[in-house]
């Protein structure tokens, strides 16, 4: 109560949700088709960074060359960071993303 015997609003905190900062949402690594890279080399770069059999890489491969683009990993924001500079490392276009 206050002094003038009216009972005073109760207080409520606002919690200001960022809609954006969607958490469950994992992070991708897409890899970018380019001029560059020999089709088999990309798939030896996949086997070889990601443990992918020969079928699965050669199949993202194919995805890159004839869509323009493959995610290649999902997961932690900090890993799909890593796994962009690990494929930078072996000379492909790779870049990493909120997964849609």
């Amino acid at each position: 109560m206050t002094a003038a015997g009216t009972i005073a609003p109760e207080r409520t905190e606002k919690v200001a949700v960022d809609e954006d900062e969607d958490t469950d949402r994992p992070w991708v690594t897409i890899v970018w088709n380019d001029p560059v890279n020999l089709m088999n080399y990309v798939t030896y770069v996949f086997q070889k960074l990601f443990n992918y059999d020969e079928l699965t890489a050669t199949k993202l491969m194919l995805q890159v060359h004839h869509e323009g683009r493959a995610i290649v990993s999902s997961g932690a924001k900090e890993r799909m960071e890593s796994d962009t500079s690990r494929l930078h490392a072996y000379g492909l276009w790779a870049s990493y993303q909120r997964d849609s």
